[in-house]
């Protein structure tokens, strides 16, 4: 055995004392391949605008390290199933996607690349060696980092497998300077299955690894607009994120791993009951959902979803909560998806809601709102006055 092949084992010894689910290794050179097939996602329209907005940065690591040698790519597992149900009571209850239980994965993961990183630098004991770690907030592209570095395939969703634990994997990277042998890529193995993409409810699947971003269910309960009608009824009762393409995919049967207590969901919060979710303070959303991935864009977002999920579920006790939310809540969107969801719920008429929404409406139209505003209004009231 090689100097260099006995150090990449240390390593993977040290990182499996971490509690670190899967390690491979990959040289530092850069991505271009990919160029050509990002550049036609962005000029089709089909990004999130949450990706790293410099493609040079993306696809080349001498661009951000000093260099580069290796990326070392990391996997956590993440649990697919709850262990307990959630309490019951008389309220209808959301879901966040699993890809955000328990505590954030960003820190989690920064927590463990850290360690490993402080475990090598003891092995090498050289002070040139530097390393930088990221995780999807940073600039490369995690999958294909991770598929590159031997960790799994990319599937036909986009996501990597692992054969270990599927898809339900945080992937993270850490650039260095040291030069380590790297590990084999492997190819897709999805085959001509085709499950993924025939459960999509939006078709957001391209069917070659990409995805038009701007469907993804997941992305639209992270935008902080108006929802479109189009992905209202889609999200069901999920506040947060989608897990589709991963339930149906074979590749994930039967996969469930709590290896990490830090990702252990609680599942009052995974499930949150969502009345009370529509009038939580600033203070009050921090302390129930702050330490999880399903927070990062806050409050508005969430609530917004929680509204539609009420509507989606039929939930007519939701009413007056729902009307007291159109007449006060200070957002003119959660007003207005308010004055929509009252509107999907109400199977017959009343003559006192339809007033509350006409006055509503009027206050709005006086204080200037725009005609997407306005036009959730109208319709509410065109709904119910189709049930008199």
């Amino acid at each position: 055995m090689s100097i260099n092949d006995a150090l990449k084992q240390q390593i993977i010894n040290e990182s499996q004392q971490l509690g670190i689910d899967k390690i491979g290794f990959t040289t530092a050179d850069n991505f271009e391949e990919l160029r050509s097939s990002l550049e036609a996602q962005k000029a089709a329209g089909h990004t999130s605008g949450f990706e790293h907005p410099n493609l040079d940065d993306r696809l080349n690591p001498n661009l951000i390290f000093d260099h580069p040698k290796s990326i070392i790519a990391i996997a956590l597992a993440y649990p697919s199933r709850l262990r307990k149900r959630p309490t019951h009571t008389k309220l209808k209850r959301g879901q966040f996607a699993r890809a955000s239980w328990g505590k954030d994965y960003h820190g989690v993961l920064r927590e463990k690349m850290t360690a490993l990183i402080t475990r090598i630098q003891a092995l090498v004991n050289d002070p040139t060696i530097h390393f930088e770690p990221m995780v999807d907030t940073g600039q490369l592209i995690d999958v294909a980092v991770a598929n590159r570095a031997g960790l799994g395939f990319i599937g036909k969703n986009g996501l990597l497998i692992t054969e270990e634990f599927g898809s339900f994997v945080y992937l993270g990277e850490i650039i260095t300077n040291l030069s380590l042998e790297p590990d084999s890529p492997i190819p897709c193995q999805c085959g001509e299955c085709t499950r993924c993409l025939d459960a999509c409810p939006v078709k957001a699947l391209l069917g070659d690894g990409r995805m038009n971003a701007q469907r993804c269910l997941s992305y639209q309960t992270q935008t902080k607009g108006l929802m479109a009608d189009e992905f209202r009824p889609k999200i069901r009762n999920v506040i947060y994120g989608c897990d589709i393409c991963q339930v149906v995919c074979p590749f994930n049967r039967g996969k469930d791993f709590h290896l990490h207590a830090d990702m252990e969901p609680d599942v009052e919060k995974v499930r949150p009951e969502l009345l009370p979710m529509l009038k939580l303070s600033n203070r009050q959303f921090n302390e129930q959902f702050g330490q999880m991935a399903g927070a990062w864009r806050g409050k508005k977002p969430l609530q917004r979803n929680a509204i539609i999920a009420l509507a989606n579920l039929n939930d007519s006790t939701a009413i007056p909560d729902l009307l007291e939310v159109m007449q006060q809540d200070p957002r003119p969107m959660i007003r207005a998806t308010a004055a929509y969801a009252i509107g999907r719920i109400s199977r017959s008429y009343n003559a006192e809601i339809r007033r509350k929404i006409a006055t509503q409406y009027r206050k709005e139209r006086t204080a200037g709102a725009g005609p997407d505003i306005l036009a959730e209004y109208q319709r509410s009231l065109l709904k119910i006055d189709a049930l008199t």
